[in-house]
C-alpha cells in the first residue's frame, strides 16, 4: 500500500480489495448504501466508491486523515492504480463529504446540573438545537428571531441570554398572525412561558435532555461545522 501512503506505515493487515469487492457483489448493487464502522485504513469506502455503491464510513482515530481521506482522495483523482481499479476500469471521479462529530453538547456541572458546553459558540449552540428539535438553520437577515425554520410558519430562536417580558415583548411585536415560535433561552422570568399562546418558552438543557448525548468527550452524534477541503469538488461531492 505505498503507493497510497508514501513513508506512512500503512495498516499491518489490510482487506484485500478483491475480496471486499466480491462481498459488495453478492450483497449489494449499484447505488446502495455500504456501511463501515471500523473504516480503518478506508477500504471498504475505496471498493464501494470505484463499484459505484454510496457509502458511510466512521473512524474515531487519526488515520480517518492520515489513511482515509488520503485513499479516497487518490481514488477521486485517479492516482489509486491498485486494488479493483483496472478490473472496475476505474479512472476516477466522484466525491464525498467528510464529517467531523462535534464534543457533547450538553454536560453536567459539580452540582448535578445540566449545562451547556462551553467549547460551543453562539452559531454552533443555535444549529446543534436547531438540528436535534427538526429545524433547518438558516437565520434571517431581517428578523433575528426567525434564526431557524420549521414547518407552517413555525420558527426556533436559540438564546443563551437570561429571557426577560421587555425582551419577550419586543420579538412579539414583530410577529405576524399565524406565525409560532419556540424561544430556546438558557433563563427566563417566572410565568414568561406562559404570556402568549403562539410562543414556547424552553430551557435548553432540559429540551434536549431526551435527544442528545451528555458526557461524552470522544463522540457524540451532533454534527457541527464539517471540515471543508480545497481539494475536493462540492458539486461532485454527492456520496
Amino acid at each position: 500500500m505505498e503507493y497510497l501512503f508514501g513513508d506512512k506505515k500503512a495498516f499491518p493487515y489490510p482487506k484485500p480489495e478483491d475480496l471486499i469487492s466480491r462481498i459488495l457483489e453478492l450483497a449489494s448493487e449499484e447505488g446502495d448504501l455500504v456501511l463501515d464502522s471500523f473504516l480503518g485504513s478506508g477500504t471498504t469506502a475505496a471498493v464501494a466508491h470505484k463499484m459505484g455503491r454510496r457509502y458511510i464510513g466512521i473512524e474515531m482515530g487519526n488515520h480517518a486523515y492520515t489513511h482515509c481521506k488520503v485513499r479516497l482522495d487518490k481514488v477521486i483523482s485517479g492516482e489509486d492504480k491498485g486494488g479493483i481499479t483496472k478490473a472496475q476500469n476505474w479512472q476516477g471521479g466522484g466525491g464525498y463529504r467528510f464529517y467531523e462529530l462535534a464534543p457533547t453538547l450538553i454536560n453536567q456541572d459539580t452540582f448535578d446540573e445540566y449545562v451547556i458546553n462551553e467549547d460551543y459558540d453562539a452559531d454552533m449552540l443555535a444549529a446543534a438545537v436547531a438540528l436535534h428539535e427538526g429545524f433547518a438553520y438558516q437565520p434571517d437577515g431581517n428578523l433575528f428571531w426567525k434564526q431557524s425554520v420549521g414547518n407552517e410558519n413555525s420558527y426556533l430562536f436559540v438564546t443563551t441570554r437570561h429571557l426577560t417580558a421587555a425582551y419577550l415583548d419586543s420579538i412579539r411585536s414583530t410577529m405576524e398572525e399565524g406565525e409560532y415560535l419556540i424561544i430556546a433561552c438558557r433563563s427566563f422570568d417566572a410565568g414568561l412561558d406562559k404570556i402568549y399562546d403562539n410562543i414556547t418558552i424552553k430551557k435548553i438543557p432540559q429540551m434536549l435532555l431526551s435527544r442528545c448525548e451528555f458526557g461524552k468527550t470522544d463522540y457524540n452524534l451532533n454534527i457541527v461545522h464539517p471540515p471543508v477541503y480545497d481539494e475536493l469538488d462540492e458539486e461532485d461531492c454527492d456520496e
